[in-house]
C-alpha cells in the first residue's frame, strides 16, 4: 500500500518572493497612482454621465416609484417624491428668503423631507471605508445555534417551559436567573483575547455588534432579565478601541419581531402542536415556519400579504432606541456607526420601511454627525427599489446578507461561480444606490450546523442531504451551567419542530465534508451526490474546496463593493464554516496582511472571464430535459414546440445551447445552473485549467484532485508488487509467531537447512530463538 501511495505525485505550488524598491522606484509608483487616479476621475466622470436616468445618483425618481412618464406614483408615502431637484446653491437661497420649504439644514448637508434625499455642500464626507469585519453574533442577543450551551436545558420540556429564542428565555427562566445565566454568558462568550486575535492576528479591522432593543428600552421579560448588558458592550466597544477595530452597532431585535426569526428574539408565529398528536402519546410539538410571521410593523395579513394597519407605536419604540444608542455612544471614538435595524422580513412595506430609515438617519444625524448608517434591503437587493433612496446623503451604505448555506447542493464549482456572480449585482447596487456593505456570509454550502433553523426545529425540506456528526462540544462557560454536558444516553428529545436538528446520544450535527472526486474530473464529477457526510482522511477535500470558496467570496465581496463582516466570529460547534477564527486557524481564510494577496484579488479570473459554461447534465432523463427547456424558452416567450421532435444528440447539444444562453441572460437575477438537476457548469476553456495565483503552501483546488494517468503495464506491475510485498510480509509474521506452522514449512520446504540461523537465529525474519529445532535422519535413529 505504502510503496503503491509512493508513486502518486503530490502538488507543487510556486512562491512569490518579496522585492525592494529604491527610492527612485518608489517616486514612479508614486507618479504614476498620481496619474491613475486623474484618469479615472476623468473616466468616472464620463460614466456618471452615461449611466441611465433612474440609476444616476442624481436623479430621486426611480422605477419602483414612477411610470414610464417619470411622474410620481399618485399613491402612499410615494408622492413624497414628486418634488422638484434643487442644486445645493438654490436650497439655501430658498431657505434665506422664508420661501415654503420641507428642507432641515445640517452640518455638511440639507436634508430634503419631501423626497428623501440630501444636498451637500463641498465638505461633506463620503462614505470612503471598506471594512474587513466580522459579526459577534450570539451574545447580546441569543441565538440556539450559535450557543447551544445555553439551551440543552430546555431538551425535553414541556409546551411554554422551552426557551426558543431570547424572549422565551427571559420568560421561561424569569428574571433572576435569566440574568444569572445570561452574566456568565456575557463574561465568557466574548473576551479581550479575541478582540485582540481578531485585530493582531485575522485581519480584522471592524466587528458589527448586534443588539437587542431590549437593552435601552426594557419591556415584556426582558425587564430585569437582561440588566448589565450595556456594560459589556461598553466594555467591548473599549476593547476595540484598545486594539484599532471599530464598532458597527446593529440593532438585531425589535420589538414583535421584524422577520419572525428566532435571530430577532422571538420566532413569530409559532404553534404548539401537542394536543393533535394521538400518536404517538407524550410527544411535545410545535409548527413555526409553515407559519411564520412577523409583527413589528403591525399584524401580517397572510391571505393578502399585507400590513393593513401600521403599528406606529412600535416603530416610534424604535426611533426613540436609536435616539438612547445615540446618546450613550456618540462620542465614543471606537463607534463606527449604526444599523437601525437588521432584516426586515420581505413582506414589510417598502413605503413605511423607507419612511423609517430616514426618519431614523436623521435621528442619528443630529446627534452622532459623523456616524455611518447601514440600511438593510429587507431581502430585496434590488436597483428599483433602492437605486436614488437616501441620495446625496453622506455616510450611508446597503447591507446585503448573501448565503450559500439555503442552495440547493450541488458540485463545488457552482458554488464557486455563484460566489463570484455577486460580483456584478453588487457593482450595479453601488452605481444605483451607492456604499454596498455585505453584512452577513459565511462558507457554509449546506444547511446542516444544529439549530441553524431554530431550537430543535429545521426549514421544511432542509437539511437536503445527510449531515455529519460530532460529539457535542463542552459548556464554554463552565459546567455549572444547567443541562450541561449533553446526556450521551439519549436520542433525540423533544419538543419536536416541523423539522429535526438535535443532539442525539452526545453527538451534534454540523456541517458535511467535502469528498474528492473519485473520478478526478471536480467540474463534472456527480461524487458529492451520493458522498457520506464525513469523509475518510484521504478522500477529505474540505480545505480545499473552502479554501477556494473563501477565495472567492473575498474577491467579490471586497473587490467591488465597501466590504463585508463574516458570519460568525465564532461558535460553539461549525468547524469553520461559520466560525471565522476556526477558518483563519485552518488556513481557509488567509491570516493578518494577505487579504491583498494577487491570489485572493484574481481568485475570480476565471468567472470574470466567462471561463464557465452551462450545460446538459450527462445521462439526464430526456422527458425531463424537455420540461426544463421549454420552461427556458416559455419564460423567454420563443417557441417551445420544436423541442418534442428533438431526440438524443440532438436534444443534448439544444440544451447546451438554451442553458447556457438562458443563464448567462439571467444569472444577474438569480438564476442558476440547475433547471431542476438536468443541467450542470463545465470549464469552457478547457486549457485553462490551474489557478496561477497560489502560493506554494497554498491548494489549488484543479491541481490537488486531479489523479495521475497510467499505463496498463504501470498497473499490472504496481499491482504484482503489491500482493508479493503483501504475501511476502504475511509469510514472515506467521513464521515468527506460529511455531506449528513454521516447522511445517522448514521440514517441508527446507529440510536440509531447518535448523538454520535464517529459521532460529535472535535476529531472523522467518523465525527466532523460541523456534524448535528438528532432528536430522542420524538423529532421530539414535533417539
Amino acid at each position: 500500500f505504502f510503496f503503491s501511495m509512493s508513486l502518486f505525485p503530490f502538488p507543487n505550488g510556486w512562491g512569490q518572493g518579496k522585492q525592494q524598491r529604491s527610492g527612485k522606484q518608489w517616486a514612479s509608483c508614486i507618479a504614476s497612482a498620481y496619474v491613475a487616479a486623474s484618469a479615472a476621475f476623468s473616466v468616472s466622470a464620463l460614466y456618471q454621465s452615461s449611466i441611465p436616468a433612474k440609476f444616476a445618483p442624481n436623479r430621486m425618481l426611480i422605477d419602483h416609484f414612477t411610470g414610464e412618464s417619470g411622474e410620481a406614483k399618485s399613491t402612499g408615502e410615494n408622492r413624497r417624491l414628486k418634488s422638484k431637484e434643487y442644486s445645493y446653491e438654490e436650497v439655501k437661497r430658498k431657505m434665506i428668503s422664508g420661501e415654503p420649504h420641507d428642507f432641515e439644514v445640517f452640518e455638511h448637508f440639507i436634508a430634503d423631507h419631501s423626497a428623501y434625499r440630501c444636498y451637500q455642500d463641498s465638505h461633506f464626507t463620503p462614505f470612503n471605508t471598506q471594512v474587513r469585519g466580522v459579526n459577534i453574533g450570539g451574545w447580546m442577543v441569543l441565538e440556539p445555534w450559535i450557543t447551544p450551551s445555553m439551551f440543552y436545558q430546555f431538551l425535553g420540556a414541556a409546551e411554554h417551559e422551552a426557551g426558543l429564542d431570547m424572549y422565551t428565555f427571559c420568560e421561561v427562566l424569569g428574571p433572576e436567573e435569566g440574568n444569572k445565566q445570561l452574566r456568565r454568558h456575557w463574561e465568557s462568550w466574548v473576551t479581550e483575547e479575541d478582540i485582540r486575535v481578531l485585530a493582531q492576528e485575522m485581519s480584522v479591522d471592524s466587528v458589527r455588534l448586534p443588539v437587542g432593543d431590549w437593552q435601552y428600552k426594557p419591556y415584556g421579560p426582558y425587564i430585569g432579565c437582561t440588566d448589565g448588558a450595556n456594560d459589556y458592550v461598553k466594555q467591548l466597544m473599549d476593547w476595540a478601541e484598545k486594539y484599532d477595530v471599530t464598532v458597527l452597532i446593529d440593532i438585531h431585535a425589535m420589538k414583535g419581531s421584524q422577520n419572525g426569526f428566532d435571530n430577532s428574539g422571538q420566532a413569530q408565529g409559532l404553534e404548539w402542536t401537542s394536543v393533535v398528536n394521538t400518536w404517538p402519546m407524550g410527544l411535545t410539538t410545535f409548527l413555526h415556519w409553515p407559519i411564520r410571521s412577523a409583527g413589528w410593523l403591525g399584524v401580517f395579513d397572510k391571505i393578502n400579504l399585507t400590513v393593513p394597519e401600521i403599528n406606529h407605536d412600535n416603530i416610534q419604540h424604535s426611533l426613540d432606541v436609536i435616539q438612547e444608542i445615540v446618546n450613550l455612544y456618540s462620542s465614543h471614538p471606537a463607534v463606527l456607526g449604526l444599523q437601525p435595524i437588521n432584516e426586515p422580513w420581505e413582506f414589510s412595506p417598502i413605503d413605511t420601511l423607507k419612511k423609517f430609515y430616514w426618519d431614523a438617519y436623521l435621528v442619528v444625524k443630529r446627534g452622532a454627525p459623523n456616524w455611518k448608517y447601514i440600511i438593510h434591503d429587507s431581502f430585496r437587493f434590488d436597483v428599483k427599489i433602492w437605486g436614488g433612496f437616501l441620495n446625496g446623503c453622506p455616510e450611508r451604505a446597503i447591507d446585503t446578507h448573501i448565503y450559500q448555506a439555503w442552495e440547493r447542493p450541488s458540485s463545488r464549482i457552482w458554488f464557486y461561480e455563484n460566489a463570484c456572480s455577486q460580483k456584478q449585482a453588487i457593482a450595479e447596487m453601488e452605481a444605483a444606490f451607492g456604499p454596498v456593505i455585505v453584512g452577513e456570509w459565511s462558507l457554509a454550502t449546506d444547511n446542516c450546523v444544529m439549530w441553524l433553523n431554530g431550537f430543535n426545529d429545521n426549514e421544511v425540506g432542509f437539511p437536503m442531504l445527510p449531515c455529519k456528526f460530532v460529539p457535542c462540544a463542552e459548556p464554554y462557560m463552565g459546567k455549572e451551567q444547567p443541562g450541561t454536558p449533553v446526556d450521551p444516553g439519549k436520542p433525540l428529545q423533544g419538543p419536536y419542530g416541523s423539522g429535526i436538528s438535535g443532539p442525539s446520544f452526545g453527538y451534534c450535527p454540523v456541517d458535511r465534508d467535502w469528498m474528492v472526486e473519485r473520478s478526478g474530473d471536480n467540474r463534472e464529477g456527480t461524487d458529492w451526490m451520493q458522498a457520506p457526510p464525513k469523509a475518510n482522511p484521504n478522500q477529505d477535500a474540505t480545505d480545499e474546496v473552502m479554501t477556494n470558496l473563501a477565495r472567492r467570496k473575498l474577491d467579490a465581496f471586497s473587490g467591488i463593493g465597501h466590504g463585508y463582516y463574516f458570519w460568525n466570529f465564532k461558535t460553539e460547534l461549525s468547524e469553520g464554516q461559520w466560525d471565522y477564527m476556526r477558518a483563519v486557524r485552518r488556513k481557509w481564510i488567509p491570516g493578518k496582511g494577505s487579504l491583498l494577496a494577487e491570489r485572493i484579488q484574481n481568485a475570480c479570473h476565471r468567472e470574470d472571464n466567462g471561463g464557465y459554461a452551462c450545460v446538459t447534465k450527462p445521462g439526464v432523463n430526456e422527458d425531463f430535459l424537455r420540461i426544463a427547456l421549454k420552461g427556458c424558452l416559455k419564460q423567454d416567450d420563443k417557441n417551445q414546440s420544436y423541442i418534442e421532435n428533438l431526440n438524443g444528440d440532438e436534444l443534448i447539444q439544444e440544451g447546451d445551447t438554451i442553458f447556457n444562453s438562458f443563464w448567462k441572460r439571467h444569472k444577474i437575477g438569480g438564476a442558476t445552473c440547475d433547471f431542476g438537476g438536468t443541467a450542470t457548469l463545465v470549464l469552457a476553456n478547457e486549457t485553462d485549467v490551474d489557478d496561477e495565483f497560489l502560493d506554494m503552501d497554498e491548494w489549488s483546488d484543479d491541481r490537488v484532485f486531479a489523479p495521475a494517468e497510467y499505463s496498463n503495464k504501470t498497473i499490472i506491475i504496481i499491482l504484482l508488487t503489491g500482493l508479493f510485498g503483501g504475501g511476502l510480509l504475511g509469510f514472515s509474521i506467521a513464521m515468527k509467531t506460529n511455531q506449528g506452522f513454521n516447522v511445517k514449512v522448514r521440514k517441508s520446504l527446507f529440510p536440509d537447512h531447518a535448523n538454520d540461523k535464517i529459521f532460529t537465529g535472535r535476529h531472523s525474519l522467518f523465525g527466532g530463538e523460541n523456534m524448535p529445532l528438528i532432528p536430522n535422519e542420524g538423529e532421530k535413529q539414535m533417539l
